[in-house]
């Protein structure tokens, strides 16, 4: 009997054992999901292989993510549509390379900045006689829709009215026709063109001048007032700095 008392014992500790370690996994609630606008066709910071979300933006937001207990879930939309997105409710934040500006900020709320970036003017291989935004007036331009550089194309027009502008959905079709001839000149972030010499345009297009906006800078959008996405960012982009997540991620898209 005492055996048998023994073994009975021994069965229900491991039940009530079990059992609780049931409750206690079962006491940890579903992540909150994070939905993130981007356009994803803006190498190296956002684009689309083989399926997935990838760059330097996605790594580093399913980072701040991990860190703050957020189930990211990303949405490509038109770079122009981004804004508007989050302030209607349809994403909770954008990701993609924007720049933070006066006339952006009043319509949301940015996060630290979180890469510091500049505008570079490209041109075809054999161009010779261009090597400012003075020299592209009277010229043909082009630029991504919605960006600094297609205001930087507004302002050289401003100067000139015979400036021709032209503005893309996609820094990439901007590029594709200047390689065509359509154009002479595109203006774009520094990064993201130094990719686009280094892989598709390489042999055929060149960065020329020097980096002008130099004080531009990107951040994480979200409507304006959500104190409380807008902290745990803040703090998520604290968390992968001081982890060295940040400079690995870093490292491995510009370094």
């Amino acid at each position: 009997m005492l055996v048998v008392g023994m073994l009975i014992t021994g069965l229900l500790a491991t039940v009530i054992g079990c059992k609780g370690e049931q409750q206690k996994a079962g006491d940890n609630t579903p992540k909150e999901k994070l939905v993130v606008g981007t356009e994803a066709t803006f190498p190296p910071f956002e684009m689309i292989e083989n399926g997935e979300y990838t760059g330097f933006d996605m790594e580093i937001i399913r980072a701040i993510g991990e860190s703050q207990g957020y189930d990211v879930e990303i949405k490509h939309l038109g770079f122009d549509a981004l804004i508007p997105a989050v302030q209607s409710g349809n994403i909770d934040c954008v990701i993609a390379a924007v720049s933070i500006d006066e006339e952006r900020a009043k319509k949301v709320d940015f996060s630290q900045p979180y890469f510091n970036a500049g505008l570079i003017i490209a041109v075809k291989q054999e161009t010779t006689g261009i090597e400012s935004t003075k020299d592209l007036q009277g010229k043909k331009v082009a630029a991504q829709v919605g960006t600094t550089g297609a205001e930087a194309c507004r302002e050289i027009k401003a100067k000139d009215a015979s400036t021709d502008v032209r503005y893309f959905d996609s820094v990439g079709e901007a590029f594709m026709e200047l390689e065509k001839g359509g154009v002479d000149a595109v203006i774009n972030d520094l990064p993201v063109t130094l990719d686009y010499i280094q892989t598709t345009g390489k042999d055929s297009v060149k960065m020329v001048g020097d980096v002008f906006n130099t004080d531009e800078q990107y951040g994480i959008a979200v409507k304006k007032g959500n104190s409380k996405l807008l902290n745990d960012i803040n703090k998520g982009l604290d968390e992968i700095k001081a982890s060295g997540q940040y400079d690995q991620i870093y490292a491995k898209w510009f370094k």
